[in-house]
Parts: C-alpha cells; sequence; structure tokens
C-alpha cells in the first residue's frame, strides 16, 4: 500500500512515499518521518513506517531537500531551517488527502530529523504528537566533534558562496571514510557499518554535505525553544549506550512537564536505524505513544 508522491515546499518538489493500513477506515491517524542526515527515505524511515502502517496509521516518509529524490540545488546542501520547513509541507500534504484525519497527524524523525522535527513543532500546533528517534541536534554534533575544525567551515562559508556566484560547483566534503581500520573512532566506524555496507547503503544516500551548509547549522539550534511543544506531548527514544543520548536528555529536561525519555536498553544510536532487536521496543512505544495522543 505504498504510493510515490510529491509535494511542494518553498517553490521546490519533494518526493515521498505515502504508506496507507489495508482495509483502514478514513479518516485516518497519520505520521510523518524524516530520515536521518545524509539519509534518505528508503533507509530508517522505511523500516519505521513498514511497522507503524501495520498498526494502522497513515505514514508519510520523504526525502528532504536538495537530497534523495527531492528537488533543489546544489545537491548535499544541510539547510536546517529548510529541513524544518519540509515537516511543515508534509503536514500540510497530509491535510489535503481524504483519507487523513487533519486533526490526527502526527511527526517523528530519526538522528538529525529527530531534531528538526521537534524544532518545526514548536511553532506547527498541527502537529498533534512529536517523537524524535537518536535525535540529534546537527550543528552541536558537527560542533562537538571539532570545534576549531567547525569554525574555519563556518568562516570560509562566505567564501564558498562567492565562488557558486562565480559559476563554481558547490564545494562538498565526505561525512564518512570509505573503509574504518582499527584507527577508526568506534561511533564513525558504527556508522561506517550502516551506511558503507549492503546493511543500510543507497545510491542517493552518498554521504556528501555542501560545505557552506555550515554557516547555515552553525545558527541553528534544534532545542532552544522546545518548551513551545507543551501542552502537546514529546517522546524522546535513545539508546542507553548512545554518544548521541544526551540531547534526548537535555530536550525532555527542558520541556514542562509534556515531555518522556524512553531508553532502550544496549541499543548504539545506529541500532536504532535498523536493528530490530532494537527497533522493535522502539516501535512498542511509538504505537503507545501515538495511539494515545492521537485517538
Amino acid at each position: 500500500m505504498r504510493t510515490d508522491v510529491r509535494f511542494p515546499t518553498n517553490g521546490l518538489q519533494l518526493a515521498g512515499h505515502l504508506y496507507l493500513p489495508e482495509g483502514g477506515d478514513g479518516p485516518l491517524a497519520a505520521l510523518v518521518i524524516g530520515h536521518q542526515t545524509t539519509g534518505v527515505k528508503e533507509q530508517s524511515p522505511a523500516v519505521y513506517a513498514a511497522r507503524l502502517v501495520e498498526e494502522g496509521f497513515a505514514v508519510l516518509t520523504f526525502d528532504a531537500a536538495f537530497q534523495g529524490e527531492s528537488e533543489g540545488v546544489p545537491r548535499g546542501l544541510e539547510d536546517p531551517f529548510q529541513r524544518a520547513e519540509d515537516f511543515r509541507a508534509a503536514v500540510s500534504y497530509l491535510t489535503t488527502r481524504p483519507e487523513i484525519d487533519p486533526e490526527r497527524i502526527g511527526v517523528m524523525g530519526v538522528c538529525g530529523s529527530g531534531a528538526y522535527a521537534p524544532y518545526a513543532a514548536q511553532t506547527d500546533h498541527r502537529m498533534k504528537a512529536v517523537a524524535g528517534v537518536s535525535g540529534t541536534d546537527v550543528p552541536s554534533f558537527f560542533r562537538g566533534a571539532d570545534p576549531a575544525g567547525w569554525q574555519q567551515m563556518v568562516a570560509n562559508s562566505g567564501n564558498l558562496r562567492s565562488a557558486e556566484a562565480a559559476g563554481e560547483p558547490a564545494a562538498t566534503f565526505a561525512v564518512l571514510p570509505e573503509k574504518a581500520d582499527a584507527g577508526t573512532p568506534a561511533l564513525t566506524a558504527e556508522f561506517i557499518d550502516y551506511y558503507k555496507t549492503p546493511r543500510g547503503m543507497h545510491p542517493r544516500s552518498t554521504g556528501d554535505v555542501v560545505v557552506r551548509s555550515a554557516d547555515l547549522l552553525d545558527q541553528f539550534d534544534s532545542f532552544a525553544d522546545v518548551a513551545k511543544i507543551a501542552p502537546r506531548p514529546l517522546l524522546m527514544i535513545a539508546g542507553t549506550e548512545a554518544v548521541t543520548r544526551g540531547f534526548s536528555e537535555k530536550a525532555v529536561a527542558d520541556s514542562p512537564g509534556n515531555a518522556e525519555l524512553f531508553l532502550v536498553d544496549g541499543a548504539t544510536h545506529v541500532d536504532l536505524y535498523d536493528r530490530d532487536r532494537y527497533v522493535t521496543p522502539a516501535v512498542t512505544k511509538l504505537v503507545e505513544f501515538f495511539s494515545k495522543h492521537l485517538a
């Protein structure tokens, strides 16, 4: 019951997959699922969509603008403000579908989208329930890994914009090396095991990011105003072993009683992308959460 769809955002067309439950009597509760940073809709969003549609939810997954099958140049631009706008556009699209109840729409995201979705929901009150899985504030993640290198990228972004204006192609960088070795940090090796092997690789998930994305990301803070989501509910799911667990903990701590932290025992950040052992309890919690709040 998966259909290819397209819908507009800021003059661009986003590519999506709409999953409808078999025999579902509309109007249906619906979920929007966003992909991880450098990912595409066919990866983790498809894993969660397949499980959630079986529980009776309509599910819309989509590729972010400038990425995957969606429109936008330069390819690989990571614009956090546009990423949030894409969630709003996805909700707008769902409200036009006769199968969907516009008053019962929730949003969730994995990794970077697990922060972009809450950011969008801060001011979009059509998003009745919000969830993040391995939610990560992308600029904080990059900044923390190499503060000096990150600031150099930010400082050089203006020069790269000038170069593009003069007709040069957008400069990109590979987020990951092709292979891990004995000296590869554990988290990097974990990402390589997903993105660079048949486990999770996809031809449109290139791992190349436009360098000047840095000046957009550096102005962005996913969870600075997370309290604005209240009184609508927020659920953050993280692995107990995830390096990014702190983002979920802080989002919940900074929320005024409307947020819940659900920890998946033994899971790392990437385990929650696709490992059945860890995805299953996450999905069980998501079904409980969205069934309650989109009833």
